[in-house]
């Protein structure tokens, strides 16, 4: 599916692809000599990426790309965007290298963190409460179906993953400290802890400073994880002594999950660890990823190519917040909208913030919905290279379908209005009509589109419907548009409809002509915007649409 692509994605200028080609030579710079790097960049750029893998046995190691996920919260609108941005570099680099060099997606679960805060969303709260502190990996499910609320959660997040097609690799915190895989990295955390502390401490308060430890030791006696000074180190046995919350003092091993480290190190010791090639992270966190990259280097490693998202801000320009519960669910977009709706709106301009609220739905869909039309008209003119930076090519990982809407979701919300639809079965009959044979079956994504539009058509649409009386010049020009419905040819298109909507417009004195279809829309739809006038005509039907104008002209719309 990626094969047979390196070429056009060379010169392919859209973001995933200026991403991809920075890993591709970060792993050149790292794995291989210079004569070595001059060889296999020559051999890829020639298409032969293959070639170079075979000659060059350090290219068959995957490339890592990682993202991380909070186990003290159920997955949520943000963790869909967490895995969608690395798995949309990830597609771009592999077509970069004819997918000939091997990648992976960690989706890396902290499932080692204290509870610190106990979540509004979860049923008994009180025994959350009596677990606070301790690793979520053994805090006790509340819904009563794990061993444990870190447990749930991660099999939470991997029904949330798979459900969204993601192809990934799970970790867990607590199995990789547990287990011994980041005994190695832990170990030298406790050699170059002076080194680590000379980054971290000049970040912090004077308060937090005089305590600040990169390690976290987790009490043998009541299994929370403490935040404490590290009062002696023992290079030779692999341990750190800590006063316990007894004021005991204690000695703990570094290794086998005695231990967690503070966030900022333990990003730092697992890029060491893992050998990860690649993190996006907000814009909140350039700061934290600077520090990190420090302590990465102070370890050995090498950090991955970091890239910076914008947030997203809710209807009133306030940063997202789980704890505010402002802006959008999963939930919430998914019933309104498709899931490529929703990666389509975090695939655009990733640099710049972003609204997310109801009303961004329908105008990311009917995006979506153009690019993809696009991107199919390219492919089948054979433009390949065009195909690469188009979104639906990103947001279908390198799979578009060959087939979109034929109805944009703007039509199919004027429709569900101005017919007053409350089934599907209401809005199909319009729909047959307008597409002879169309059915659900043969059209699957507007078969979709259909049941967002009259969800989003009851909850949003229909309690804010305003119609208001014409205005003497709308008034006129509504008349005459009547007038020219009625003379036009039975079977007239949507375009014809629509040349004889602008020259309604034009006759009626209308400057600038958006002010006459915004008349059209709020005298006739009770609302200020709509899709194309034309191709509503085509699928409500003229004569519908006669009706609707004679009730408009009448008053009855307005009245109510």
């Amino acid at each position: 599916m990626l094969s047979g692509l390196s070429h056009q994605a060379q010169g392919a200028k859209s973001w995933p692809f200026e991403q991809a080609r920075l890993i591709l030579a970060r792993i050149l710079r790292l794995r291989l000599s210079d004569a070595e790097r001059d060889l296999a960049s020559n051999l890829i750029a020639e298409g032969k990426a293959a070639e170079a893998v075979a000659t060059f046995p350090a290219l068959a190691k995957p490339v890592v790309f990682q993202c991380g996920y909070g186990a003290s919260g159920l997955p949520h609108l943000g963790t869909f965007g967490e895995a969608t941005r690395p798995t949309i570099v990830r597609t771009a680099f592999r077509a970069l290298t004819a997918d000939a060099i091997p990648t992976t997606l960690i989706v890396f679960s902290d499932d080692m963190d204290g509870l610190r805060k106990i979540p509004d969303n979860v049923p008994n709260r009180q025994m959350l409460e009596e677990d606070r502190d301790k690793p979520v990996t053994r805090v006790r499910d509340p819904f009563g179906e794990h061993e444990s609320f870190g447990h749930h959660n991660n099999a939470r997040l991997r029904a949330f993953l798979d459900g969204f097609g993601f192809d990934y690799t799970f970790m867990s915190a607590t199995d990789c400290y547990t287990s011994g895989r980041f005994d190695a990295v832990l170990l030298r955390v406790l050699e170059r802890f002076d080194k680590i502390q000379a980054i971290m401490l000049p970040t912090l308060g004077e308060e937090r400073r005089a305590t600040y430890s990169p390690f976290l030791p987790i009490s043998p006696k009541t299994g929370k994880v403490l935040q404490v000074p590290t009062l002696e180190r023992n290079l030779d046995k692999g341990t750190i002594v800590f006063a316990d919350e007894d004021g005991t003092r204690t000695e703990v091993p570094v290794t086998g999950g005695h231990v967690k480290l503070q966030w900022r190190p333990d990003w730092a010791a697992r890029w060491t660890a893992l050998e990860v090639d690649f993190e996006a992270s907000g814009k909140d966190l350039v700061d934290s990823v600077r520090v990190s990259n420090k302590v990465c280097q102070a370890l050995g490693g090498t950090p991955p190519e970091a890239f910076h998202f914008e947030l997203f801000m809710d209807e009133n320009n306030q940063k997202i917040s789980k704890s505010k519960g402002n802006g959008l669910t999963i939930e919430e977009w998914l019933r309104y909208g498709a899931p490529e709706s929703l990666a389509y709106y975090m695939y655009q301009s990733p640099k710049s913030a972003k609204r997310l609220y109801f009303d961004v739905i329908p105008k990311a869909t009917d995006e979506y919905l153009q690019q993809l039309d696009a991107l199919n008209r390219k492919r089948a003119e054979g433009d390949d290279a065009a195909q690469l930076d188009n979104p639906a090519w990103h947001v279908h990982r390198g799979d578009p379908p060959e087939k979109g809407s034929p109805v944009s979701f703007s039509l199919l919300l004027n429709l569900v209005s101005a017919a007053d639809a409350s089934t599907a079965d209401i809005l199909w009959a319009f729909i047959s009509r307008y597409i002879p044979g169309a059915t659900p079956e043969s059209e699957p994504l507007l078969a979709k589109l259909v049941g967002y539009a009259l969800n989003y058509y009851e909850d949003f649409v229909k309690p804010t419907k305003a119609f208001r009386a014409p205005t003497d010049q709308e008034r006129a020009a509504i008349e005459d548009l009547a007038a020219r419905l009625r003379a036009l040819p039975a079977g007239a298109d949507a375009e014809a409809i629509q040349n004889e909507v602008f020259e309604a417009g034009k006759a009626g004195g209308f400057e600038p002509l958006r002010a006459w279809f915004q008349a059209l829309y709020e005298v006739l739809l009770g609302q200020s915007q709509g899709p194309r006038f034309g191709s509503f005509v085509a699928i409500f039907g003229i004569e519908r649409t006669l009706e609707l104008i004679d009730k408009a002209l009448a008053g009855d719309l307005a009245k109510g």
